[in-house]
C-alpha cells in the first residue's frame, strides 16, 4: 500500500539528516522513506536499546516498543537505553525519555503489556517491519507466526554469553521464517538464561546494530538483506560465520500446507508452565527453613550446584561447592548417610541435581526454593544479587 505523501524535508531536518542524504544510496527520497515508515520492536532491554536508539536518529518516523518489565541494576551492563537514576522505574519511561532526547521528530509508541496471542496482531499490524529483541522461546515462535501471518519481515536477532546470532525472517519475501530453522523448541531449562549464563556486556550492541541496519535496509530497499542467511558473531573470535538458510516446504506456518493458521498458546508450544507464588513442593524448603535448620545445628551437608564464577561472588555459609556442569562426574563425593540440601542461583537447577541424585539411590534431599537470591532477600541482605 502506498504511503500518503509527506511535506519536503524542513531545513532544520536536512541538516540533522545531512550525512544521509549525501549518501547516494540514501538521498532526499531515502530519508523519507525512513521518516514515513513504523517499526515495532518487541522488548526496550540489551537488544532493542541499540536497535531503538539507532532507528530514532536514524529518523524513523514512527517506533514502537512493547515491554512490561522495570529497570533493574543487573540492566545496566548492556542496556544503554537506561541510567542507574533509572532503576526501579518502568523500561518503557526511560526508553521514551531517552529516545526523545536523541530525536524529539520520531513519534514513539508504547505497549506497556506482555505480548500475546490475543493483542498481538493488533499490536503488529499498523507496522511495516517488526524487530524481535526478545530473550525467551515463547515470544519468539509468537513473534514469528505473528509476522508470517500478517506478512511482515522479522528483523531476529539473539545473544548469550560471547555468542549472537541475526537474520531476518520473511517467507513473503522468498526467505524461511523462524520456525523454518528451530521447527521446535528447546525443552524448558535446557538453555540457560543470561541471568544463568551471563553475557558479555557489549554483544547485545553488536547484534542490535545489526539488527537496525537490515531494517534500514530493507526500508530503503538497497543492498542484499539477511532473508535467507543467518549471521553468526563469536566475541572471543571476533568471527562472523553466515549460514544458508532454506524455506522448511513442510513448515507448520510458511509451508506449501501450514498447520498454524491462527496464533495458538506459546507457552503450553514450549513446555513452559505459568509462574504462581505456589508453596514448596515436597522437594523443596524456604531460605528461612534452611537457616533455621543451621541456627538449630542440624546435621546435614550443604551442596552449592552453581558455577565457580557464580560462587566467587557470593555464596552461603557452610556451603560445599560442586557445579551442575560436572556433577555427574564428582556426584560421589557426596555422602549417602547425611541429609543434603541443595541450591543453586534461583532453585532450577537444584532441583536438576536433587532428581539425579534420587535416581543415583541418595534419600534424604531437598532443593532450595529461590536459590541464593531467597536467601539474599529473606535471610542475608549482605549476599550480593546478581
Amino acid at each position: 500500500m502506498d504511503k500518503p505523501q509527506r511535506a519536503p524535508l524542513t531545513p532544520e531536518e536536512i541538516r540533522r539528516y545531512s550525512r544521509h542524504l549525501i549518501l547516494p544510496e540514501v538521498g532526499v527520497e531515502g530519508q523519507e522513506r525512513l521518516i514515513a515508515d513504523s517499526v515495532l520492536c518487541i522488548g526496550a532491554g540489551g537488544l532493542g536499546a541499540p536497535v531503538t536508539m539507532y532507528l530514532a536518529a536514524a529518523g524513523v518516523g514512527r517506533i514502537g516498543l512493547v515491554d512490561f518489565d522495570v529497570v533493574d541494576e543487573t540492566n545496566l551492563q548492556r542496556q544503554i537505553i537506561h541510567g542507574t537514576r533509572d532503576v526501579g522505574r518502568p523500561k518503557l519511561q526511560s526508553a521514551v525519555e531517552t529516545l526523545g532526547d536523541i530525536n524529539p521528530h520520531v513519534k514513539l509508541d508504547t505497549y506497556e503489556t506482555r505480548l500475546t496471542s490475543a493483542n498481538a496482531p493488533d499490536i503488529f499490524r499498523p507496522y511495516d517491519i517488526v524487530v524481535d529483541g526478545t530473550d525467551n522461546f515463547p515470544t519468539r515462535y509468537l513473534s514469528n507466526d505473528a509476522c508470517v501471518l500478517l506478512k511482515k519481515p522479522n528483523v531476529y536477532g539473539s545473544i548469550f554469553r560471547f555468542e549472537g546470532q541475526a537474520s531476518v525472517f520473511a517467507p513473503h519475501l522468498g526467505g524461511p521464517c523462524y520456525r523454518c530453522l528451530f521447527p521446535e523448541p528447546p525443552p524448558p531449562g535446557l538453555v540457560p538464561s543470561c541471568a544463568e549464563g551471563g553475557v558479555l556486556g557489549v554483544l547485545p550492541g553488536i547484534i542490535g546494530v545489526i539488527q537496525t541496519t537490515e531494517t534500514i535496509k530493507l526500508i530503503l530497499g538497497k543492498g542484499d538483506t539477511l532473508v535467507g542467511r543467518l549471521l553468526l558473531f563469536n566475541a572471543l573470535d571476533m568471527q562472523f560465520r553466515e549460514m544458508k538458510l532454506r524455506r522448511d516446504r513442510n513448515c507448520p506456518v510458511c509451508g506449501e500446507r501450514p498447520t498454524i493458521t491462527r496464533l495458538i498458546d506459546y507457552d503450553q508450544f514450549c513446555g513452559i508452565q505459568p509462574e504462581t507464588a505456589l508453596p514448596p513442593t515436597a522437594d523443596e524448603i524456604t531460605a528461612t527453613e534452611l537457616a533455621a535448620m543451621q541456627r538449630r545445628g542440624e546435621k546435614f551437608l550443604l551442596v552449592d550446584v552453581r558455577e565457580q564464577t557464580e560462587w566467587d561472588i557470593c555464596r552461603i555459609p557452610g556451603a560445599k561447592l560442586l557445579p551442575l556442569s560436572v556433577f555427574a562426574q564428582r556426584f560421589a563425593e557426596l555422602p549417602k548417610d547425611l541429609p543434603i540440601v541443595l541450591h543453586c542461583h534461583a532453585g532450577k537447577r537444584s532441583l536438576k541435581a536433587l532428581q539425579f541424585l534420587r535416581e543415583q539411590g541418595y534419600a534424604n534431599l531437598k532443593s532450595v526454593k529461590g536459590g541464593i537470591g531467597a536467601w539474599s532477600t529473606d535471610v542475608d541482605p549482605s549476599v550480593p544479587r546478581y
